[in-house]
């Protein structure tokens, strides 16, 4: 039996994995395997250099980040398992993981599946993600390769008219696609971007098509006003998906308490979730940050939080 199984990838997950290590807990980490059709830790290698990621002062590429927080989870002696867990049994303690064929039994459970930004399914978005398409203003906003360069947002939310004022500071030009003719953001969120000089809207309108170079970065972007049927073609450096992120917690089939968008509800200033010593960290419990220091911090709560329920039996 496992003292301790923290599921997926991504910053939570080594966090968790290399407290635990340290508090030698012998931390089994099952690493998914194309979950969703997605490999492992994917949603912070659509991203390219990160910034704002604290040790790094010149930036890193998040797959390196990636990387070295893989190799120093495994230098802490922790064991990584490139396996998909396909279901889940939290009813009772020992708790079971079933992972293809197999079968494991852990006295606690850490959940770090993260949160999978949704995707509009452009023609050629695949070839640019990364390399002008991105799901993440917030995480990206400050590289220089966005400066004084026009950036597109789609959607027409509250985060969007977040991203769409972040990037001003260094855009020399935001534009909006906006499907309908109205934003569905607050009001107080549509004065802040209708006054701001560098951001510009285009109601009714909606983005078809990726273009650029093949092997270079995105350059322009086809886009249809969906009342006209009238196709143009904007000149922009990146586009910034502000739609929404879906929860990565069918898996649990209901056996946790979840909030009405899928998220994992914990105690306050704490890991625990519904279930006593099932933990959850990461961008699978928190919907309003989303950022890798914020997942790495919860992910540090998780392992300290599982600890001290080991130590007391």
């Amino acid at each position: 039996m496992e003292n301790v199984i923290i599921i997926w990838s991504g910053p939570a997950w080594h966090t968790s994995a290399i407290y635990a290590s340290k508090a030698l807990l012998n931390p089994l980490m099952f690493e998914w395997f194309m979950a969703w059709g997605i490999a492992a830790w994917w949603q912070l290698t659509t991203t390219t250099i990160v910034e704002n990621f604290p040790w790094f002062p010149d930036g890193i590429d998040w797959s390196q980040l990636m990387h070295n927080m893989r190799k120093q989870s495994i230098n802490s002696w922790a064991r990584i398992e490139t396996k998909t867990v396909d279901k889940v049994d939290l009813s009772a303690s020992p708790f079971k993981i079933y992972v293809w064929w197999e079968m494991f039994e852990a006295k606690t459970v850490i959940i770090a599946t993260g949160a999978t930004a949704k995707r509009m399914w452009l023609l050629w978005e695949a070839r640019y993600r990364g390399r002008g398409v991105s799901a993440c203003a917030i995480c990206d906003w400050g590289l220089p390769i966005f400066r004084d360069q026009h950036i597109i947002v789609i959607w027409g939310g509250d985060t969007a008219m977040e991203e769409a004022i972040h990037l001003t500071h260094f855009a020399s030009k935001v534009t909006v696609l906006v499907r309908r003719d109205e934003l569905r953001a607050s009001k107080i969120m549509q004065e802040r971007a209708k006054s701001n000089p560098k951001i510009e809207f285009l109601w009714n309108t909606e983005a078809k098509e990726i273009l650029g170079v093949e092997g270079w970065n995105m350059t322009w972007l086809r886009i249809v006003n969906n009342k006209t049927n009238e196709e143009s073609v904007l000149e922009a450096k990146w586009l910034f998906y502000a739609i929404w992120h879906t929860p990565n917690t069918s898996f649990l089939d209901g056996q946790l308490e979840l909030d009405e968008a899928g998220y994992i509800i914990t105690k306050p200033w704490s890991t625990q979730t519904s279930v006593p010593w099932v933990f959850a960290a990461g961008d699978v419990q928190d919907k309003k940050f989303r950022q890798a220091v914020t997942s790495a911090g919860t992910g540090c709560m998780a392992a300290i939080e599982a600890e001290k329920y080991l130590n007391s039996l």
